[in-house]
């Protein structure tokens, strides 16, 4: 997770994507540039809708927004990243990381969509250990 720029608690990074890139590619640049981290996305998690103050406009006065949670394998944690300055990243257990979220819908895509897609993937190698 990474700190808010702009008060208390802690973040999944998370953006908009470019008219250039799929969704899969925008998480995993954000996840570099906010959080200075590379690996391989493993599971959709889910789509969030959250509402934004700073893309409130005429098309859209609630600012609301859709965002998609990745699951993300980290393989390579950089010293340099771009947004180092300002971002500043902590390593959680998943209980440490729901008391910590700043939103309630970051605490949601991590408890349902995460939890649940890691259970799921207990249970399936619970199977497969059994069927050897």
């Amino acid at each position: 997770m990474i700190n808010a720029n702009s008060g208390p608690g802690l973040l999944f990074p998370k953006g908009g994507w470019e008219n250039d890139e799929t969704v899969e590619e925008a998480a995993a640049r954000e996840a570099l540039e906010e959080a200075g981290v590379r690996g391989d996305l493993l599971h959709f998690l889910g789509q969030y809708e959250f509402k934004s103050k700073t893309l409130q406009d005429k098309f859209s006065p609630e600012g609301l927004c859709k965002a998609s949670m990745f699951a993300l394998l980290v393989k390579e944690e950089l010293q340099c990243w771009p947004e180092q300055n300002t971002r500043q990243r902590s390593w959680l257990t998943i209980p440490e990381a729901g008391e910590c979220c700043r939103y309630k819908w970051m605490k949601d895509a991590l408890e349902e969509g995460f939890t649940k897609w890691l259970d799921d993937q207990m249970i399936s190698r619970s199977k497969k250990a059994n069927d050897m």
